[in-house]
């Protein structure tokens, strides 16, 4: 089950699932079936799971779980999929980060657009990590300012992100938008 799931083999997992392998067996980094299937952004072979009850809140031993790494991915599609399994939001990855915040990093606008719009999914948009950031800190501080991070930024700005919310040094997304150049970011955050 694990090989199928890591190669997204959806007949392969519905066969293993008929035969009664079970959904949460582990890899040798503790990782599951359905983490294998949401890391590799392999849809099909994760809605098998899923209907088979796997769980979307096993962690593994980077404390990764099948949600969390949805916002590393920026699957809108997986996470839309995982939601249906009612994953526990609150679980933080090993940098007490929630999906939003990798998400905002990458600029993973239409993952960013499902988890803020998506009634199921409740994710707190201003959850700040271990180093001190939340999700629009991360789209303006590792993003390069581009289309993609700036409708994050739109996004998160619409979702009720806190602007004000600044980083252990004290500098606002503001702040980090005008010192990095990102013109059209801190014009979204003047609002």
């Amino acid at each position: 089950m694990l090989a199928a799931a890591r190669s997204g083999d959806a007949e392969a997992v519905r066969d293993a699932v008929r035969r009664g392998a079970d959904p949460e067996t582990r890899d040798e980094q503790r990782r599951t079936p359905l983490l294998l299937a949401a890391t590799g952004d392999h849809v099909e072979a994760a809605e098998v799971l899923v209907a088979a009850g796997a769980d979307p809140d096993a962690l593994d031993q980077r404390h990764d779980t099948p949600w969390l790494v949805t916002g590393v991915t920026g699957s809108a599609a997986m996470a839309r999929v995982l939601a249906k399994a009612g994953p526990d939001y609150t679980i933080v990855n090993r940098y007490g980060g929630t999906s939003l915040i990798p998400a905002g990093e990458h600029g993973h606008a239409d993952y960013v657009r499902e988890v803020t719009t998506n009634p199921a999914i409740r994710v707190d948009v201003d959850h700040v990590n271990d180093l001190g950031w939340t999700a629009l800190l991360e789209a303006v501080v590792l993003g390069d300012g581009g289309p993609e991070h700036q409708e994050t930024v739109r996004l998160l700005l619409a979702a009720g992100a806190d602007r004000s919310i600044a980083d252990t040094s004290g500098t606002t997304p503001l702040e980090h938008a005008v010192q990095k150049g990102q013109h059209e970011v801190a014009r979204l955050l003047r609002g």
